[in-house]
């Protein structure tokens, strides 16, 4: 909890984010940072302070509208000098004439003029692509003479941002039919090299002796960070915006787009020790975790704290939710989310989550209300359009859902989950060709995306391309290496390719990955398909045995076999016999490191069609062993339970026969 004073401050600092992010027409900033300032926990003595600062007589020198000052006197001095031509910009903004509010203050005569001095002084002075210094070196010699309007900072980001929305509408536009016969995905924004030239030198133009920007706010390094990118230079853009929340911490979409760029725990960590020590640091780090599908105890106490000091914002609301997504806890996630909604009834904001989740659960009538809901609020948002596409999709009426997937993606293009979720629903319709463009437009748009990379492995799967699915499975594998389930996926792979060597190690790393979810250790990744931790999946169990068998290693075939068939019991001395035995042939230094599951020792899985057939195996075993009294119980016991029937029958009277032989 903030002393009074700390809330005091956090709350001024929040008021003018929200207003500098408006000014310069970051609206889904200002909207967030606003969410935040309402959310901030108060009490009674502190909202007439609060309230003091937005109803200030303005001094004569300030015009008497609603902007922010400027420390800077020459900054505040241009400002002032600008005021009325930024008013009228700003309402070209407001009204999408981007054009018309850019041509405000960069005219296409002023752009054209110092773009083209630039050009013919070096032809190759293009977007930077490098990462190298000796490429910004030349590039300082070749603009380093070409004068820029004399502006301030905040029109020119305005105006610039203005060029950067009018190439993004010109590529929409551009852009063909969603999953027509010619969309490619190529469509670009034609705009962001002229940008990053004129980026390019004004800074060069206001950079000192010592390397650093004169005067600078950091919303011209945010604006050219963006712009790299997008032009896939990441490694020059995270520069570029680390320098822009030093400068000036609360802009939230700066912190966004780098957390875009991180593809890795590791990357998160590292960039952890170089980013401000600011509240919103701390926040960008609990959303990058999320999105990188982190989980854990640490993770959520960080979320409690969030929660102390903001108890209704709706986005740290959404972050609990999903961190019980991710752990598959999804009765939490329900709650969280119907709470969420019942607090937001008219935020729209991630409840394409909250579809996947009640789509999970089964829930049609809680999906049939979200699905309404959304179309009552707003239909032709991209969240509204994915939820009533999984209501379809639920229904079993697949190109229905998928009209709506495509009409999300129309409305935006970076739609993640539309993508991934249209690939789903083309596997229903086998149009494998249709699936897998869509599963890589989703990894284009996010390569973090594991549903998109197990999809694309499935697909392949299923078109009995191995070494192709393969790959594909151990990219899901390694954003969510302890999900049992793509583990799996990259044994059974293996097991078709004749690598059961290989396959054996994979799907004893999905029966460790699942006990290790299972017993409650604390970790998201797990497949969340059991509820004891002290069963295993018999299919895995049979599916090593059956590798095994293969590979003439008839004592751990028989081993796994006999493992797969205590399972239906669920036996507390069955679990510690197969931790001992998982580990037996592996490699890996990870596994042993590994915890040894525990827990829940109640009833196993029952009678299954895996468990089933690893009885008539240990029967067969048994009657080729001369073992027939083991053979003729566990044929009997085979009659009972309803599966191999027929052949358990002819067992026992063959069991018989040999016995009648033997003299037994």
């Amino acid at each position: 909890m903030l002393s009074q004073r700390d809330a005091a401050e956090m709350r001024a600092n929040l008021q003018e984010a929200v207003v500098k992010c408006s000014e310069r027409c970051l609206y889904q900033s200002a909207k967030w940072a606003a969410e935040l300032l309402t959310s901030l926990s108060t009490t009674e003595d502190s909202i007439e302070p609060e309230d003091s600062q937005m109803t200030e007589v303005p001094a004569a020198a300030v015009p008497p509208i609603v902007v922010t000052g400027n420390v800077d006197p020459e900054e505040a001095q241009l400002e002032a000098k600008e005021i009325n031509q930024y008013l009228l910009a700003k309402s070209f903004f407001d009204c999408r004439e981007f054009d018309r509010c850019a041509a405000v203050f960069l005219p296409d005569t002023v752009l054209s003029g110092i773009l083209s001095t630039a050009a013919t002084k070096n032809p190759n002075a293009s977007a930077p692509q490098g990462k190298g210094k000796s490429r910004g070196s030349a590039a300082r010699t070749s603009t380093a003479l070409v004068a820029t309007p004399k502006l301030s900072q905040k029109s020119l980001f305005l105006a610039l941002y203005a060029k950067f929305m009018s190439g993004e509408k010109k590529k929409d536009e551009d852009s063909e039919m969603v999953m027509g016969p010619h969309d490619g995905g190529n469509a670009i924004n034609k705009q962001l090299n002229v940008i990053s030239r004129f980026l390019e030198t004004w800074f060069l133009e206001h950079t000192n002796e010592n390397g650093s920007v004169d005067g600078s706010q950091g919303w011209l390094e945010y604006l050219y960070g963006m712009v790299l990118a997008k032009d896939k230079n990441e490694a020059q853009a995270m520069h570029w915006l680390l320098k822009s929340v030093h400068l000036y911490q609360m802009n939230w979409s700066c912190w966004l787009e780098m957390a875009s760029l991180i593809g890795r725990m590791e990357d998160l960590q590292q960039l952890g020790q170089r980013v401000p020590a600011h509240i919103f640091g701390f926040i960008f780090n609990i959303h990058t975790s999320l999105e990188l599908y982190q989980s854990g105890p640490d993770l959520s106490a960080r979320l409690d704290q969030l929660l102390s000091i903001f108890p209704t914002s709706p986005f740290i609301l959404t972050c609990v939710a999903l961190l019980a997504y991710h752990t598959k806890d999804f009765v939490t996630a329900d709650a969280h989310f119907s709470n969420l909604l019942a607090l937001h009834p008219h935020r729209l904001d991630s409840l394409d989550h909250y579809s996947n989740i009640l789509y999970v659960m089964n829930l049609r009538p809680k999906l049939s209300f979200l699905a309404h809901l959304c179309s009552a609020v707003d239909k032709f948002r991209p969240e509204s359009c994915v939820v009533i596409g999984n209501y379809y999709s639920l229904l079993s009426s697949h190109e229905k859902a998928v009209q709506y997937f495509r009409r999300a993606l129309t409305l935006d293009r970076s739609c993640l989950s539309a993508w991934t979720l249209m690939g789903h629903e083309y596997v229903e319709l086998k149009n494998t060709h249709a699936a897998i463009e869509s599963y890589r437009r989703a990894v284009d748009v996010n390569r973090r995306d594991y549903r998109a990379w197990y999809g694309l492995g499935q697909t392949y799967e299923v078109l009995e391309m191995h070494a192709y699915a393969l790959w594909y499975y151990k990219r899901a594998a390694g954003l969510r290496p302890w999900d049992g389930k793509m583990w799996m996926a990259v044994g059974s792979c293996l097991q078709k390719m004749g690598r059961d060597l290989e396959g054996i190690k994979a799907l004893k790393r999905a029966l460790q990955a699942d006990s290790y979810y299972d017993a409650g250790v604390g970790s998201s990744f797990g497949s969340g398909g059991r509820e004891r931790a002290a069963i295993m999946d018999p299919e895995i169990l049979l599916q090593i045995a059956g590798m095994y068998e293969r590979l003439e290693d008839e004592a751990e075939a028989r081993s796994y076999m006999e493992m797969c068939v205590a399972q239906e019991e669920g036996a507390a001395e069955n679990l510690d016999s197969s931790v001992i035995n998982i580990h037996a042939d592996s490699q890996s230094s990870e596994d042993d490191s590994r915890p040894q599951g525990g827990g829940d020792t109640g009833s196993g899985t029952g009678v299954t069609a895996a468990t089933s057939k690893a009885r008539m195996w240990l029967a067969k075993h048994a009657m080729r062993t001369g073992d027939y009294n083991r053979a003729m119980q566990l044929a009997t016991e085979l009659c009972q339970d309803g599966v191999e029937v027929e052949e358990a029958k002819a067992l026992v009277r063959e069991v018989r026969v040999r016995q009648e032989a033997d003299g037994l």
